[in-house]
């Protein structure tokens, strides 16, 4: 890792280390664009030409439809998934908001109600990692929500089946479809529709940057009429450690995000801690990476990232929500006290025994969250991300009579003459 002192750096450089690598996104449009043309134009068999182009898999049958084969799971991770199911549906259930009733004046009742959106779609990546967790991720919420149909769109394994953990989630959380393909070509096709493949009117889930690419030309897109939950680049975490640390405990959390892919985020904010304790981390880092199946990718990503020290936590702090990161944890003997002082960030995780791990797979939280500094203004995916609000407002003839002379003079000052007769024409006749 990079090595930086605050204490040393310019503002410019200290403006620099909160930076994440540029994406060339008209030349990232220019590769998607004639991905999304094609499906939308050529439905099914465009799907079926990406798919084999890219994933080297010739496709008998685009969308796997309800009620799914039983797949065969070990015990074990059946288990598993069942745990992390009842923890996700807990957390999410219990933010489901109620309606809410307001009289503003006497005789003017407004309300406002949600409703679940009816057609959601869910990517659940592939490629070098088997995904169950993003699958729950996604569609445990959807589930709470309500929504009538649950598309799942996820690549299939080179014989042309969907991974059995991913379809055993698929039919816990009510999916009504499968689409088997992955990247900007699946996003296309949830977002227009194809012979097969049903149109959703929002899209939500993590992927590569062909994948957000394509999310972002569909919701700029009138024709598709798609929202989509947020965009993302490449996953990150930031960690604070201190003197109370543990080095092993720190370096595990930097490692497991480092060995997502080359392109991960990994910053460590060394606050007030000496030079043996930093040495004691980097050491642990070199060990725990030696030990990894996936060493190749954490000795592309970790030479990319870095650590600052820091003098205190408090300046940490600052420094992250400076950064907003996807990921925070906090690596202290009193890491809640410093919660309240978070201000941007996608998913905090308190203290020693609180891994990213958990909250990736089974604590109940969301893993689906913000990256690239897009914590500033971005939750990450929740209840509420598919449900939508309507708003009503009842009068009574008293309550016209009471609001009425003010919403004409609003309207004479907007010279919208049709907006000021219709109340007038109704106080006529009271």
């Amino acid at each position: 890792m990079r090595l930086y002192d605050a204490a040393d750096l310019t503002e410019e450089e200290h403006s620099a280390l909160l930076q994440r690598p540029i994406i060339d996104s008209e030349e990232l449009m220019g590769r998607v664009r004639p991905i999304v043309s094609a499906v939308r134009a050529n439905g099914d068999a465009a799907i079926r030409e990406f798919t084999r182009k890219f994933d080297r898999v010739d496709l008998d049958e685009v969308v796997l439809r309800a009620p799914f084969p039983e797949p065969q799971l070990s015990p074990k991770v059946r288990e598993a998934i069942d745990q992390a199911y009842s923890n996700i549906h807990k957390f999410h259930s219990a933010q489901l908001g109620g309606d809410i009733s307001v009289e503003t004046m006497p005789g003017v009742t407004c309300a406002r109600f949600s409703r679940a959106i009816e057609r959601v779609g869910l990517y659940v990546p592939g490629g070098t990692a088997v995904l169950p967790s993003s699958a729950l991720m996604l569609g445990v919420p959807a589930q709470v929500a309500g929504c009538s149909e649950i598309v799942l769109a996820t690549p299939p394994r080179a014989d042309g089946s969907i991974v059995p953990e991913v379809l055993y989630v698929a039919h816990k959380v009510g999916a009504t479809a499968i689409v088997k393909a992955g990247g900007a070509q699946a996003i296309a096709a949830m977002a227009y529709g194809t012979e097969t493949v049903p149109k959703v009117d929002k899209i939500c889930g993590p992927g590569n940057q062909y994948v957000t690419a394509a999310k972002m030309l569909a919701q700029n897109d009138t024709a598709a009429m798609v929202s989509i939950d947020m965009p993302a680049g490449p996953s990150e975490v930031l960690v604070i450690a201190d003197s109370t640390s543990n080095p092993a405990y720190v370096a595990s959390d930097l490692l497991s995000q480092a060995e997502h892919g080359p392109d991960s985020q990994v910053v460590l904010l060394a606050a007030g801690i000496t030079d043996a304790e930093l040495a004691a981390i980097e050491e642990q880092v070199h060990e725990q990476a030696s030990r990894l199946p996936r060493v190749a990718i954490v000795r592309q990503s970790i030479p990319k990232s870095y650590c600052l020290r820091v003098a205190s936590v408090a300046e940490a702090i600052k420094f992250s929500n400076a950064y907003a990161p996807e990921h925070l944890i906090l690596h202290n003997d009193r890491a809640n006290t410093y919660v309240k002082d978070v201000i941007n960030a996608g998913s905090v995780f308190v203290g020693p025994y609180s891994p990213e791990s958990c909250g990736d797979y089974a604590s109940g939280t969301n893993h689906t969250l913000p990256t690239y500094g897009f914590s500033r203004m971005y939750s990450g995916v929740n209840t509420a991300t598919f449900v939508k609000h309507i708003t009503s407002q009842e009068l009574t003839r008293e309550g016209l009579a009471n609001i009425g002379q003010t919403v004409m003079a609003l309207a004479e000052v907007e010279e919208l003459e049709a907006h000021r007769n219709a109340v007038a024409i109704r106080l006529r006749d009271l």
